[in-house]
């Protein structure tokens, strides 16, 4: 990526040679030339949200900025990208959306995440320490800034408007305005969910902002539910993108011996997966892990994985983090383990499932969606 302070050699993690999609894109580019030609300060406390590969902290390292990110393989990314150009592990202070932030805020800068839930809680929790002399930029493409996402800036921070489209890109300024009353964050969320979903029907399940449905039951996972393997006795089993933990947390209250790891890499989703666990009194053991996936579980270790795997990266979609959840799968599940997963019909997942495990069968289907089983056999 070309920068008004010279090239940055930037990469996605974990790095994929078949890969095409790149780094960073045009609104960070758009963002780092606006603030070298407008001489942008940049000597007090810089604060980026949402940096999603590393690249504005790997070019604004010399000013020791602040990342704050809900993405584990962003934050790993951006560990790679700043070491690739030589800087070193001091300068760039990286956060996640769960930890404090800082006590003042003198240039916060936004790339626009996809949810509108997750950029309301974490300019809520970043207003306190912006102060009127802040200067308040947010980023992205034409297609990810709407206008509900510039309301969204008037009502918590101050005064908001737009630039113009530059290579589909666009920035938002944000004048802050302490006179303005502070909402109450209503993140976490909490609701109850519907009596036909079986272990958990009327339980309480818990969603920090940004989890994908946190305001409700999505209707893949609520298949899923109908449909999900009977475990007895001790049985280790994992919840692979375990989202708000509802798909684990109902096996394991069907099955108080189950052994359950919760693993995601959105801080805020596993921070909604132990937060549903412990509302709902589970007697079980589980684990909740932040991380690539099923990077760190041992070979052979496990006895069923449950997924319900995504197939976008923010605003591309793409099947490489299923094929790669799957592949991890095979890998940790002991011989005769299985891999559950739900997915909509046309992704045909059924296929890839084969190749790898040399098997796959439908354990049930409707119009939209198949709950899948692969066996490991050996």
């Amino acid at each position: 990526m070309t920068t008004p302070w010279g090239e940055v050699a930037l990469a996605r993690f974990p790095e994929d040679p078949r890969d095409r999609l790149r780094a960073w894109d045009a609104s960070d580019a758009y963002l780092l030339r606006y603030l070298a030609e407008q001489a942008v300060p940049l000597s007090g406390t810089v604060v980026v949200l949402g940096d999603r590969w590393g690249a504005l902290v790997t070019a604004l390292a010399a000013h020791q900025p602040v990342q704050i990110t809900d993405s584990w393989l962003g934050q790993e990314a951006t560990r790679v990208n700043l070491a690739r150009a030589g800087v070193g592990p001091g300068a760039v202070r990286l956060l996640t959306t769960q930890d404090p932030v800082p006590d003042r805020i003198d240039l916060l800068l936004v790339r626009v995440p996809k949810s509108l839930a997750l950029l309301e809680d974490q300019l809520l929790r970043l207003a306190p320490a912006v102060h009127p002399g802040t200067v308040v930029i947010g980023t992205g493409m034409v297609k990810e800034i709407h206008t509900s996402t510039l309301r969204l800036f008037e009502r918590i921070l101050g005064p908001t408007r737009t630039s113009l489209a530059e290579q589909k890109a666009r920035l938002i300024f944000c004048a802050p305005d302490a006179s303005l009353p502070r909402p109450a964050n209503p993140w976490p969320y909490l609701y109850d969910l519907p009596g036909d979903v079986g272990s958990l029907s009327g339980r309480p399940v818990v969603n920090h902002a940004g989890v994908f449905c946190a305001d409700r039951l999505d209707i893949g996972t609520r298949f899923f539910l109908k449909h999900l393997p009977e475990t007895d006795g001790p049985r280790r089993v994992v919840d692979l993108g375990c989202g708000n933990g509802i798909v684990g947390t109902a096996v394991a209250l069907a099955n108080p011996e189950t052994e359950v790891l919760f693993t995601d890499e959105s801080f805020q989703a596993v921070a909604s997966a132990e937060a549903t666990f412990k509302a709902n009194g589970v007697p079980g053991h589980a684990e909740f892990r932040v991380g690539d996936g099923l990077t760190g579980v041992p070979d052979g270790s496990v006895d069923v994985v449950l997924n319900n795997p995504p197939f976008h990266s923010h605003q591309a979609t793409t099947d490489a983090t299923a094929r790669r959840m799957f592949t991890g799968a095979r890998r940790v599940l002991r011989p005769g383990g299985e891999l559950w997963v739900v997915g909509n019909r046309h992704l045909g997942y059924h296929m890839t499932l084969k190749r790898l495990f040399g098997n796959c069968r439908l354990v049930a289907g409707d119009p939209k969606f198949v709950v899948l089983r692969a066996v490991r056999r050996g």
